[in-house]
């Protein structure tokens, strides 16, 4: 019975990870501000220092934005109330990658 709970614990464990928000690399060379909303007139939260990587919690259309990767106007939420353009973030997609904020 021992070993049934223990087996159980550790497929629960492996079914949490599998619900972790990836993480995608910012671009090479490139320190990113963080906005309170999607778009260049809101306000710098912090900024991201090299070699950052960020979580994608959902994405919202805003300012359209040019960068390493393109134009894009979409927005990445990596925290509540944060943004980043998409367009300075190496998702390897022009579209969405997560869903849509609400």
């Amino acid at each position: 019975m021992a070993v049934e709970e223990t087996e159980g614990a550790e497929r629960n464990e492996g079914a949490a990870a599998s619900y972790a928000v990836p993480r995608y690399p910012v671009a090479p060379g490139y320190r990113l501000n963080v906005r309170s909303g999607p778009g260049t007139r809101y306000q710098i939260l912090r900024v991201l220092p090299y070699g950052s990587q960020v979580p994608i919690n959902c994405q919202k259309p805003g300012e359209r934005v040019t960068g390493p990767y393109g134009t894009s106007n979409l927005w990445d939420n990596i925290a509540n109330g944060e943004f980043v353009s998409d367009a300075y973030v190496n998702t390897g997609s022009d579209g969405y990658v997560a869903s849509r904020c609400t």
